[in-house]
């Protein structure tokens, strides 16, 4: 096994520890995006939510991106790469020749050249995107595909496991609340 493939087995090791040990959500997509930008030597790397409701995508994990590049403005789901929210995967080589590219001029003052752009699903459903910002123009191998792919997987089952917790733990505190409320109005004694 080359060093590569090593790093890559070892990273995804790595997250999948922390998706089975952890339920903060934060803690795995920031997992996520840091060892993606190390392990492919990439400028930076951002998972998005697809909040339906107002068609955005919203920030959910970045690293390697500055603050200016954040605030640019809202990312309109049907103006920015739309297609991965389709089921693609879609790479674009140069930023600056592209009209999926929604904010460009911003991109090019950023040092970014290059977008792949991965859909996150849960449940055959997508519910967001896995960025990955390259500053050079490159191409990625078929291995370095299936890696940020299975990436994109882990991060929607990490998404997915936060998610039922959140709900259980919300479940939860209202059976407390209204048990509380019992006692207090005297019907459980």
């Amino acid at each position: 096994m080359e060093a590569k493939e090593k790093n890559y087995f070892r990273l995804f090791r790595d997250i999948c520890t922390v998706i089975n040990s952890s339920l903060n959500l934060a803690e795995v997509l920031n997992l996520i995006t840091e060892n993606v930008v190390s392990a492919l030597n990439v400028k930076a790397s951002t998972v998005f939510l697809w909040d339906r409701e107002k068609n955005l995508l919203e920030v959910s994990a970045t690293h390697g991106l500055s603050e200016y590049y954040l605030k640019k403005g809202p990312l309109v789901a049907d103006k920015s790469i739309a297609e991965t929210l389709q089921g693609n995967s879609v790479f674009i080589y140069d930023i600056g020749n592209d009209p999926r590219i929604q904010y460009p001029d911003e991109a090019k003052k950023e040092g970014i050249a290059s977008i792949l752009s991965i859909p996150i699903s849960v449940k055959n459903q997508i519910i967001g995107v896995l960025r990955i910002y390259i500053a050079e123009r490159r191409n990625f191998s078929e291995d370095e595909n299936e890696f940020i792919a299975g990436l994109a997987d882990m991060g929607g089952i990490a998404i997915d496991n936060a998610r039922m917790y959140d709900h259980l733990k919300a479940d939860h505190q209202r059976l407390i609340a209204d048990v509380h409320q019992w006692f207090e109005l005297g019907t459980v004694r």
